[in-house]
């Protein structure tokens, strides 16, 4: 009774979140859209520029409070231009459904960029930080690559001739993060449904070949730690700046396929897998991105909504989505909850 109790008030929350933004008198329009205008998906020369006065705090391991697993992050590794930085509503969605779904967490929104937070976006940061337990940091790269196995990898400059330096500079800190702090990754396109604090060291399958990397957990047990080592160790060892999923999913794929002693996922069981799980596609990623097109349509929405009642987080492919109206997306996920919610009650 009491897991069936904290399952609708997880649910009940979600759907607080969904009204939020789909309020027009929090959130303009056109603050649903994709941000188009002021990034060079090439340019990562302000990932060594130094702060400013209105650059938001760098994250500081004795001042922010990581001295727990209970640690969920998100980063953005995209260069802003002088209109300042830009974090459109599903972003925002993303980190308030981690904070509002588990408040006992520590949710770090990390950027690379100095730059000053952008006047458009402004409302939207200032609803984030309204959350006691959300915190909104910079990492100047070099300094945090220091003291990590990555230093003198780093300094190589083998990051500038990555085809996409900005999606591999995401795929190097999700694992360094890590690393250097326990927790949970999130990608920003993914709304957490559910709550995810008592999991550790996990990951999910995004198919029966390949584990996907938009949410992984890593604590600072020794299973953690071997984990964060194999995946930091591969990043050093087997970059590859041409091939677009070899770093991210490709790493996490690699080391667990190594770790579990199998090529098959599907026999890779915690007990193999030295107590690393592999939760199925199911749990985290319930709508698979060439399927990306069912949170906006109407057909088939009975199937689309038995695949999200069991999920714990939804990715709603925000690389394939992004030409979606939002309120539209907003609207879909609603009706999910609703009909969730409706399910429970009876």
């Amino acid at each position: 009774m009491k897991k069936l109790f904290l399952y609708f008030l997880s649910i009940v929350i979600f759907i607080l979140v969904i009204i939020i933004f789909l309020n027009d008198d929090f959130i303009e329009e056109d603050e649903f859209e994709p941000i188009r205008q002021n990034i060079d998906n090439m340019n990562i020369s302000c990932y060594n520029q130094a702060s400013t006065s209105e650059s938001l705090p760098n994250i500081d391991a004795k001042l922010d409070n990581q001295d727990t697993d209970w640690n969920i992050f998100f980063h953005e590794t995209s260069c802003f231009d002088e209109n300042g930085l830009a974090l459109n509503a599903r972003q925002a969605c993303a980190v308030e459904s981690a904070a509002k779904i588990n408040p006992d967490m520590n949710i770090y929104l990390l950027f690379l960029s100095p730059s000053k937070i952008s006047r458009r976006f402004r409302r939207l940061f200032k609803q984030l930080q309204t959350y006691p337990n959300i915190h909104i940091r910079r990492i100047k790269p070099e300094d945090y690559m220091k003291n990590t196995p990555l230093n003198e990898w780093y300094k190589t400059e083998i990051l500038k001739k990555s085809k996409w330096p900005i999606n591999h500079m995401s795929d190097i800190l999700r694992y360094l993060t890590l690393w250097k702090y326990g927790g949970i990754y999130l990608d920003l396109d993914v709304i957490v449904i559910k709550p995810i604090k008592y999991l550790a060291n996990f990951a999910g399958a995004e198919d029966r070949n390949q584990v996907a990397a938009g949410v992984i957990g890593f604590d600072t047990s020794m299973t953690g730690r071997r984990m964060a080592n194999e995946c930091i160790q591969e990043i050093r060892n087997n970059f590859r700046g041409d091939l677009w999923n070899h770093n991210g999913p490709g790493v996490i794929t690699r080391i667990l396929k190594k770790i579990c002693s199998t090529k098959n996922l599907q026999d890779a069981s915690m007990i193999r897998c030295e107590g690393f799980k592999i939760y199925p596609p199911s749990t985290f990623y319930p709508i698979h991105y060439s399927n990306w097109k069912s949170y906006f349509q109407t057909t088939n929405k009975n199937a689309t909504m038995k695949k999200i009642e069991e999920a714990i987080t939804i990715h709603v492919w925000n690389k394939l989505s992004n030409g979606e109206k939002m309120n539209q997306m907003g609207t879909r996920i609603f009706s999910f909850m609703r009909h969730l919610v409706l399910i429970k009650m009876v």
